[in-house]
């Protein structure tokens, strides 16, 4: 049997006690899933399997439990500390047992009550779970082959920058939104959909959060619609000689794909451009 620390695992449950279950770990012997480890309405019986996560309690015994932590081993998350002593940091992540931030792990001294994004591995040394705030050890420098432009990703903000936010790309490698590709409130700690735009010959990738080509058009376009049907006299005061800046605020858009959709909208014959203003075309 192969046990993963810090991840889920089926196990079978070999007999009950009066404080819980032992399951059957094999090579690494009994571990216990406590009563108070058991979450409502998760049923547990003797001789049946049941997925619980492992980990160690604050006596360094494996434990078993069937709560959902906020992070789990080999990934990145945002948490928040809850204690610091001469040793390292404390941070919150769902369990009963809080997970250990040595002071060399991180980045600036972590503070009571402040969220920090960190990768949480095994710890070679302690065979402890244990979290860094160091994340760019963690992060793959080769974005994986099969990866394109316009490809759909999960990101995970991970700094603000002054050219826009650093995030962390499916769990794996790194990437940056640019500040003119920020069309709607971003920070750090926030887990959000966006899509490749370049991968440099270096390996670096930069990400938007609007979908490019005519799939992103069409997603302005109907961003531009529901604005004059909502606007006074179904108008917008915008047109292709607008400021980038001023688009980007109405619209939550870049100039580029305003100028897509709203040409878009115009061969469909859904809007009359004026010198100053699109208006909403009325259906006779």
């Amino acid at each position: 049997m192969f046990l993963e620390l810090g991840k889920y695992t089926v196990l079978d449950v070999v007999k009950a006690v009066d404080f819980g279950f032992y399951l059957d770990g094999g090579p690494y012997g009994e571990i216990l899933l406590p009563n108070n480890e058991i979450m409502e309405g998760v049923k547990v019986e003797v001789d049946a399997e049941i997925e619980v996560f492992i980990y160690h309690d604050n006596e360094n015994r494996l434990i078993a439990t069937t709560r959902t932590p906020l992070a789990r081993a080999d990934s990145f998350a945002y948490l928040h500390c809850k204690d610091v002593n001469k040793v390292g940091a404390f941070l919150d992540w769902g369990l009963m047992k809080q997970l250990f931030v040595p002071f060399r792990e991180q980045t600036q001294r972590m503070e009571v009550g402040k969220a920090y994004v960190v990768y949480v591995y095994e710890d070679a040394e302690t065979e402890r779970l244990v979290a860094s705030a160091r994340t760019n050890r963690f992060v793959s420098k080769t974005p994986p082959e099969d990866l394109k432009v316009g490809d759909t990703v999960q990101i995970l903000i991970s700094k603000k920058t002054n050219l826009g936010f650093k995030a962390i790309i499916n769990d794996d490698f790194s990437g940056l939104v640019y500040q003119s590709d920020v069309f709607k409130p971003l920070q750090v700690g926030q887990r959000t959909t966006a899509y490749i735009k370049t991968i440099r010959e270096d390996g670096k990738i930069d990400l938007t959060l609007r979908k490019e080509g005519f799939s992103g058009v069409q997603d302005a376009a109907g961003i531009i619609l529901h604005k004059l049907e909502t606007a006074p006299n179904q108008t917008l005061l915008l047109t292709d000689k607008s400021s980038p800046e001023i688009i980007k605020q109405q619209l939550k858009m870049s100039k580029k794909t305003f100028k897509k959709a709203v040409g878009t909208l115009y061969k469909k014959g859904l809007i009359i451009l004026d010198t100053d203003k699109i208006v909403l075309k009325t259906v006779d």
